[in-house]
């Protein structure tokens, strides 16, 4: 057994927030960077060019890469055999990210109570998910996640015998309906399977996969293509400016479901995919 102190729960989650929030993830600046050599729209490639100038400023001047510094979902893979000592790992996540919020200057956009709208001050309570695993360590994920592109986000319980050209219609309208308004180019996480929790779940934490991979199921890797295709094919372009790509990249998890059901979730996140990955 293992014991792992709070505390550095506390600083791994801290350094993660300070990093995500001010340091574009490789892939997705890779990718962007591709899009704008390949980009003849030339409003399209404008917009990119801004868009890669100012997410270098960020990570030169280590400020904030967008202004919406989002809600914090967190995720962690526990080790078995891990003891976790001196407070539990919700105080230590959220003073995480209460302290990497302060230090770096970035707004605060959490409200207490989703009716009376009271701030909290200080970017918690963080969305914390936590999976049990083999070994004696602890991988940490933070993604800090604006409400433009989430509130474009959306779940739909289809009926199982759906093939893939409901689920393909599915994703393209909430595309559609989502226009310029979550800042594209979009990154579409999409959870299949499951249940209605477990589906929205799996959208979110299909984010963290690099922009440019494929699920490894071959099936499942082609509907990521079509879905890319077709999502391409609305013309919403850079910012909402036209061009040729509107989606920079499509992943899905899927996940065992009931016979009665084929839940599908999308989760839309702009051009500012945020995350970063520790371990301890």
């Amino acid at each position: 057994m293992r014991n792992i102190d709070s505390s550095v729960i506390e600083m791994t989650v801290k350094k993660l927030c300070l990093e995500a929030n001010t340091v574009l993830r490789k892939d997705v600046f890779e990718a962007l960077r591709d899009l704008y050599e390949k980009e003849t729209d030339p409003r399209s490639k404008d917009m990119l060019k801004v868009l890669i100038e100012n997410a270098t400023i960020a990570d030169d001047e280590k400020l904030a890469i967008c202004q919406d510094t989002g809600m914090v979902a967190v995720f962690m893979d526990i080790g078995r055999d891990v003891s976790i000592k001196g407070g539990s790992v919700a105080g230590a996540v959220n003073r995480g990210v209460a302290d990497a919020y302060n230090e770096g200057y970035f707004r605060n956009s959490v409200v207490a109570d989703p009716l009376k709208r009271e701030n909290t001050g200080d970017n918690t309570p963080a969305v914390i998910h936590t999976e049990i695993v083999e070994g004696d360590g602890i991988k940490v994920s933070v993604m800090p996640k604006g409400f433009g592109a989430e509130n474009k986000s959306r779940i739909k319980m289809l009926n199982p015998t759906s093939g893939t050209e409901e689920i393909v219609d599915f994703c393209v309208e909430t595309i559609k309906e989502a226009g310029p308004d979550g800042c594209p180019p979009y990154v579409l996480g999409i959870g299949m399977g499951g249940t209605l929790e477990r589906c929205a779940f799996l959208a979110k934490k299909a984010l963290l996969r690099p922009v440019g991979s494929s699920n490894p199921k071959p099936h499942i890797a082609e509907l990521e293509r079509e879905i890319k295709k077709r999502t391409d094919e609305l013309k919403i372009g850079v910012m909402g400016l036209g061009g040729n790509v509107t989606v920079l990249g499509v992943n899905i998890l899927e996940s065992p479901t009931h016979i009665a059901g084929l839940p599908v979730a999308v989760n839309v996140c702009c051009h500012a995919l945020r995350s970063a990955t520790g371990e301890i």
